[in-house]
């Protein structure tokens, strides 16, 4: 007697989930497909929107928790007493976590419940951030700790999340969303100021800014659990299939491929480049333009908290700003660039950061003579800077296979917190520091080491377009070759080892993909 399973609900391909080891759930009429027969997942498009919003919505406070103690630097030196050296110090500690985890948890994302790994992250880094609030200025260092355990929480959301969405939009709708979701890089980080400044305005205590930020996050934790699901690898690409005994690759397989994959190399030290100027400009910018305030006789000194927050505010609405506008700029001219040049993309971010180092530069040198000018330039740049994070994501999601996206987005971090935003600050605030005890103790000469120590940032930035330049030489074939891994079709122009080319994430069927 043979089995009979029911045909699909009205949901479509929904009513096939696949159940525990890739077999069907479904019963009814019908034939019955064999344990080992590939099931097919799919997902109601409000569904996907609604998840793509939690995501995006986390994702901001994510940010937000960067660069919130950036908005109050000037408070938190004077509570615990410490120079720009260490204050540059407390971003290398947080990002220095950071990337120790990424490659944990983007092994974890490529193997387990995605799910289970971003709601563990959000419960670390809330926690950590509202038991920082509570320090005593005794135990500084306990301060630093609690900034790594944060960003340690941080690195399972920035590891996984774009995975997810990767799995869930596909081509121009993953464009589209992708933009979305990395317009939370230039706003939340500039919301961060904001609330920072804004708090420490109408509470007299930089603290509580820290304790307002875990009532939204626990929000965040409760809609991922309800709303956002854990699609399989690939399935957007209506690849997103449970194969019985398919076989796995290892993480050192992976690193391997994604080391020979020169798109994926090219823009990750381009994105090291962005890293590095990004985290040098957002930590010490507020307190560069505040200096520069003084030295125009636009504001007295700060000699005792609160400082004067306002240009923590100014230079966050700045970001917001910049960030949107960029973002959605940079995303919209590569959906249309490409489909007259398939290398759009990193040439759309060479182009901009080729563009952005005089902005900087000009930004900086113009500072001490005219204020207004320098605003914007600093603008200019951040305009241009916030046009290439979704476009670079697509890149990633286009060049690499499904099944090791996490672990290519925890690299990518990795390598470019390492190289980049880990060292900047701190590196940033030292030569400050050096330069400073060199010369008389002014304010004017303050402002003017701190000027100074900004500006090898120029010259890292044109260094990362011409990365981007030699990724747009290999993209069309590392595409293509990404392509038929995901189908089973072997590729001729494929040079990689026979150990990686079994590691296919379908065995070769005939079928061909379509567009969902």
């Amino acid at each position: 007697m043979s089995a009979e399973c029911g045909e699909p609900g009205p949901e479509g391909l929904q009513g096939w989930s696949p159940g525990p080891g890739g077999h069907s759930g479904a019963m009814g009429s019908g034939p019955c497909p064999s344990p080992s027969t590939p099931t097919p997942w799919s997902l109601p498009r409000w569904r996907a929107y609604v998840a793509a919003a939690v995501l995006c919505y986390i994702n901001l406070l994510n940010y937000m928790n960067w660069f919130i103690i950036a908005g109050v630097l000037l408070d938190v030196q004077k509570f615990f007493q410490i120079s720009d050296s260490n204050a540059g110090l407390l971003q290398t500690v947080f990002v220095g976590c950071l990337l120790l985890s990424a490659p944990v948890f983007g092994y974890l994302g490529d193997r387990h419940s995605r799910k289970v790994t971003l709601s563990l992250g959000i419960l670390l880094w809330s926690g950590a951030g509202l038991s920082s609030s509570f320090i005593s200025p005794r135990y500084s260092w306990l301060f630093f700790l609690s900034r790594g355990v944060v960003g340690t929480g941080t690195a399972s959301y920035s590891t996984t999340a774009p995975t997810v969405l990767g799995d869930l939009f596909v081509r121009d709708q993953r464009t589209r969303v992708l933009a979305i979701f990395y317009i939370c890089i230039p706003v939340g980080s500039g919301l961060g100021y904001v609330l920072g400044s804004a708090v420490t305005e109408l509470t007299g205590n930089w603290r509580w800014a820290l304790r307002i930020m875990p009532c939204l996050e626990a929000v965040a934790l409760i809609l991922l659990i309800v709303l956002v699901p854990d699609p399989p690898r690939g399935a957007a690409e209506k690849q997103g299939v449970v194969t019985v005994g398919g076989p796995r690759s290892t993480w050192c397989e992976d690193v391997r491929y994604l080391g020979r994959n020169w798109s994926f190399v090219g823009s990750t030290l381009g994105v090291t480049a962005m890293a590095f100027v990004t985290g040098a400009l957002g930590f010490w910018a507020p307190k560069f333009l505040f200096e520069a305030r003084v030295v125009h006789g636009l504001q007295l000194p700060c000699f005792r908290e609160p400082c004067n927050s306002q240009d923590s505010l100014i230079f966050g609405v700045l970001t917001v700003v910049t960030g949107l506008v960029g973002v959605i700029l940079g995303a919209e001219a590569s959906r249309r660039y490409k489909k007259v040049n398939p290398r759009a993309e990193p040439l759309i971010c060479a182009a901009s950061l080729l563009a952005a180092a005089p902005c900087l530069y000009l930004a900086l040198i113009l500072a001490p003579t005219t204020l207004l000018a320098s605003y914007v330039f600093l603008a200019l740049g951040e305009l241009l800077l916030s046009c290439n994070w979704a476009v670079v994501a697509d890149i990633l999601l286009s060049v690499v296979v499904p099944r090791c996206r996490g672990t290519a987005e925890a690299l990518q971090i990795t390598v470019g917190h390492i190289l980049g935003d880990a060292g900047s600050p701190y590196l940033t605030g030292l030569i400050s520091s050096a330069l400073r005890a060199a010369r008389p103790d002014s304010y004017l000469q303050r402002f003017l080491s701190l000027q100074q120590s900004f500006l090898c940032c120029a010259f890292v930035i044109a260094l990362g377009g011409g990365c981007f330049l030699l990724t747009a030489l290999h993209l069309e074939r590392d595409q293509a070759q990404a392509q038929a891994r995901q189908t089973g079709i072997p590729d001729s122009k494929d040079v990689h080892s026979e150990a990686m080319e079994s590691q296919c994430l379908l065995p070769s069927t005939g079928a061909s993909p379509e567009d969902p």
